[in-house]
């Protein structure tokens, strides 16, 4: 076989100038790590800064951004403006902050179920995951498992116990409700009829707020509150018989965990956070961080933030991390109980 000479001396050449190029993009990448960051996240913020909610106003998650956004003002010196697009267990709104601009100008304040959640159970979602950076974790919380004492179908329900009897007595009339189809709320309670062997009916809201109010009127009956819904506890509208944290509630010491109610291992808790479209500025991200976390230097924004939870400002990388571990458990939840919304 006779090689070509001319193809011979000229791979040599072709290696060399491969080679050249790798190196020149090794330099340009080294160059841009040491460079400063860009003018536009330098002059951040310059304009007002909008944060979407997926839910309605007087949410528990628009009560987080509200509470945010004031502090925010005032620490970042930019109009911060909260706009809420409620419907479709948040996906309307989310799916509105992930096709904005990636320029620190747009945040999403959402909770678990839209980022864990709705990619998995969704078959056409406007939005994944990772159509997100992550900023910050803000509120931790358990849910509360409540009845209405007035309500005539389940005014005697004292215990999950006598609530899983009475729901075994009755396959699918009783009713529950939540802040939308795969909300958290709803997916745990899919948990507690998979673990009780029961059915009941789901009564989906556009959010948690409309779901108190629900129970309250007799609507549905029985609902995995959040601590949104407290002042109704305290008022004795409606009746707590379980909390699902791992230890009993400081505000409810008399109200058991649903462990202790005979369901071990029934632990579910949900977040409510910060986060920017995917793509958005490292430095503008941790400038938005770095305003979130001082929150804890205003009591008012505070106090706001601890009735809905408790407050766990973590930083992007750690909240990241517990957005996998969840949308993982999750997954299995999901698959068990063969949960596919359109």
């Amino acid at each position: 076989m006779v090689r070509n000479p001319l193809r011979a001396r000229s791979a040599p050449v072709l290696r060399s100038r491969r080679a050249l190029l790798g190196v020149a993009a090794l330099l340009t990448g080294a160059a841009s790590l040491l460079a400063p960051a860009p003018a536009s996240a330098q002059a951040w913020p310059a304009k007002t800064i909008r944060i979407l909610v997926g839910f309605p106003a007087g949410s528990t998650t628009d009560t987080m951004a509200r509470a945010l956004a004031e502090h925010m003002r005032t620490k970042l010196g930019q109009p911060v403006v909260v706009e809420n697009r409620p419907g479709a267990n948040g996906v309307i709104g989310v799916g509105e902050a992930a096709r904005a601009a990636p320029d620190g100008y747009t945040l999403l304040a959402t909770n678990s179920s839209s980022i864990t959640v709705n990619p998995q159970i969704y078959r056409k979602l406007p939005y994944q995951t990772d159509s997100f950076a992550p900023v910050s974790m803000v509120v931790s919380a358990p849910f509360i498992l409540t009845v209405n004492p007035a309500n005539e179908r389940v005014g005697s329900v004292k215990t999950v116990k006598e609530l899983v009897e009475l729901a075994r007595e009755r396959p699918g009339q009783l009713t529950y409700g939540s802040g939308g189809p795969g909300n958290l709320a709803h997916l745990t309670f899919a948990m507690l009829g998979n673990r009780a062997g029961v059915k009941m009916t789901h009564v989906p809201y556009k959010g948690a707020a409309a779901a108190q109010l629900g129970i309250l009127s007799k609507e549905i009956d029985t609902m995995f509150d959040t601590q949104h819904g407290m002042p109704n506890i305290k008022a004795g509208k409606v009746r707590p018989i379980a909390v699902t944290s791992a230890s009993r509630l400081p505000e409810l010491p008399d109200v058991p965990t649903m462990a202790e109610a005979g369901f071990p291992g029934f632990e579910v808790t949900f977040w409510l956070g910060l986060l920017a479209p995917a793509g958005t500025p490292e430095p503008i991200l941790q400038k938005i961080h770095e305003a979130v976390k001082s929150v804890r230097e205003n009591a008012t924004a505070m106090r706001t933030l601890e009735a809905q939870g408790q407050v766990d400002l973590t930083d992007p990388k750690a909240f990241a991390a517990r957005i996998r571990e969840e949308a993982a458990a999750w997954g299995e939840v999901i698959r068990r109980e063969n949960i596919q919304l359109d």
